[in-house]
């Protein structure tokens, strides 16, 4: 029998203003699965994910871990931040602390490990991600693609139930993506349950069990990863359109600068 790992119900988030960047969308996650969230700036990926892990407090709607409600008041946020892993687009590493030490403070600060056994496991989940060379080196002195496996490193050592990735490949340069893509490509094979926001569409057709396309704040059309090549829905078909639109003008744009 397949566990289900997230519920989300009837969610909401109305920021100050009056936005209604979530209006009453409602999905689930399986264990083991990978599910992407695409759809344009502003359509509410990202609130999402930020409502999942607390981050911000929705308006309304029930988000469970397995099985438990987790949007209460009397929920332990920093036990449910080690449950619930979060890549950020930013990568939100401690500039002042090595890689190794970036990694083991919330192994020994939220799960009481020891420096030792922290470390050990630190070792482990950055061979995972090809960084072992470069424990010692300080975030200054990374890529913005080794940032962003170190930052993925981190939130593998807690050992979440599931994982959350905010455009995880956003801030990075082109020549940089592959790599990160690649490191989640690899978790996704390992059976990692993991909610991916991207705009990578070619990534999410690729990896992802599951596909959420959101527009104006509203699941709009949910699928297998075929949808990408098959949509359904008029919005998806303008959405996937545009983004094709968008490649040829860049293409054009890189012939004419050459």
């Amino acid at each position: 029998m397949v566990e289900r790992v997230l519920d989300v119900e009837d969610l909401h988030m109305i920021y100050a203003g009056g936005v209604h960047a979530v209006r009453g969308i409602s999905f689930e996650v399986n264990q083991g699965e990978s599910v992407a969230i695409i759809g344009s700036s502003g359509s509410g990926k990202s609130t999402v994910l930020r409502c999942i892990n607390r981050l911000i407090e929705p308006t309304g709607g029930k988000i469970f871990l397995k099985g438990e409600q987790i949007n209460t008041p009397h929920t332990d946020v920093n036990d449910l931040r080690s449950r619930i892993g979060m890549v950020f687009q930013s990568f939100e590493l401690f500039a002042h602390l090595r890689v190794l030490d970036n990694i083991t403070l919330g192994l020994r600060h939220v799960k009481g490990m020891s420096k030792r056994d922290a470390e050990d496991e630190a070792m482990a989940v950055l061979e995972r991600v090809d960084m072992l060379d470069r424990v010692d080196a300080y975030p200054g002195n990374l890529s913005g693609g080794q940032k962003q496996r170190v930052a993925i490193a981190r939130a593998l050592a807690m050992k979440p139930e599931v994982l959350l990735f905010d455009e995880p490949t956003s801030a990075l340069d082109p020549e940089l993506i592959g790599s990160v893509l690649e490191t989640i490509r690899g978790l996704a094979d390992e059976g990692m349950t993991m909610v991916v926001v991207t705009h990578e569409i070619g990534f999410a057709r690729d990896v992802a069990d599951r596909i959420i396309y959101m527009d104006q704040g509203v699941v709009a059309e949910e699928g297998a990863s075929s949808i990408i090549n098959d949509p359904q829905t008029d919005r998806l078909k303008k959405f996937l359109s545009s983004l094709h639109e968008d490649e040829v003008a860049e293409e054009g744009n890189g012939e004419k600068r050459s």
